[in-house]
């Protein structure tokens, strides 16, 4: 069997006091959909910018085409980075230049490709993505959705092998968000990349995984194909499942206090 693309060994994070991962274990095969599922601050976006190396854990590996990010030559470094795409949540664009400056930049600073190819590689980028015709207006032109394909098309400029997406969907409506799902089934298919997509929307997760990955408060509580995850069983899984809300606690002393300031004496 093939050695996964992305390894992640133990990996814990530390802020402070603190834990934001705690001893995470992940492989991501080649050629697969990981969604890295969770809710607000369970870990996911800290899982993505180690693997990205944009952070170093406090202890623990993580391994990108077999090669230990965080223990490597800065030529390895970069040509592991160089093997990787991002489209950020925010899409990230520069709004000093055009759509199609965005797109080149990374062909201009990391190629040796001449200007004429450039532009070729970057129409064919922004065509694939759907955005050929507006290549030439700038970012603060684009609608949200538009903003999301740019920044796609930017992260495979240098045709990596994997692609990362941060919360692909957030802000978009339904239809947009449904349309940018089956642009990355598209990227799958036609040029097999390795995505990971980090994210909380679960009609999406279910549209595009090959397997769910679930984080809560740091830990990895499921590796699952997504069928698997729709019959699990676990309490948080099918509370998320579910939509059921935490139950909201409050300290006696802060609800006291609020009684105080409304005037009143007790809980009536």
């Amino acid at each position: 069997m093939a050695d996964p693309m992305i390894s992640v060994e133990n990996l814990t994070v530390d802020y402070g006091s603190n834990r934001v991962l705690d001893h995470v274990n992940l492989n991501i095969e080649r050629g697969e959909v990981m969604v890295l599922l969770g809710g607000s601050g369970a870990g996911k976006t800290t899982m993505m910018r180690n693997i990205i190396g944009l952070e170093r854990p406090t202890s623990g590996t993580v391994r990108v085409r077999g090669v230990d990010i965080n223990h490597c030559s800065r030529k390895e470094l970069k040509a592991i980075r160089c093997s990787m795409g991002v489209a950020f949540q925010e899409a990230a664009l520069f709004n000093s230049m055009s759509v199609r400056e965005n797109v080149g930049l990374p062909l201009h600073e990391l190629t040796t490709l001449s200007d004429s190819i450039i532009e070729i590689v970057t129409y064919m980028k922004l065509a694939a993505v759907g955005l050929g015709e507006v290549m030439d207006r700038m970012p603060q032109e684009l609608s949200g959705g538009m903003k999301k394909r740019a920044a796609v098309a930017r992260a495979t400029a240098l045709d990596p092998e994997i692609l990362i997406f941060d919360e692909p969907s957030a802000g978009l409506d339904p239809i947009v968000a449904a349309g940018l799902d089956d642009l990355i089934l598209f990227l799958k298919r036609a040029f097999h990349m390795t995505i990971v997509v980090v994210s909380h929307e679960l009609a999406s997760a279910f549209k595009i995984a090959d397997r769910i990955a679930m984080l809560y408060r740091g830990s990895l509580i499921a590796v699952q194909s997504k069928e698997a995850f729709k019959a699990s069983t676990h309490p948080r899984i099918r509370q998320f499942l579910d939509r059921v809300a935490d139950p909201i606690t409050e300290s006696t002393a802060a609800r006291d206090h609020l009684f105080r300031l409304a005037g009143l004496t007790g809980a009536n």
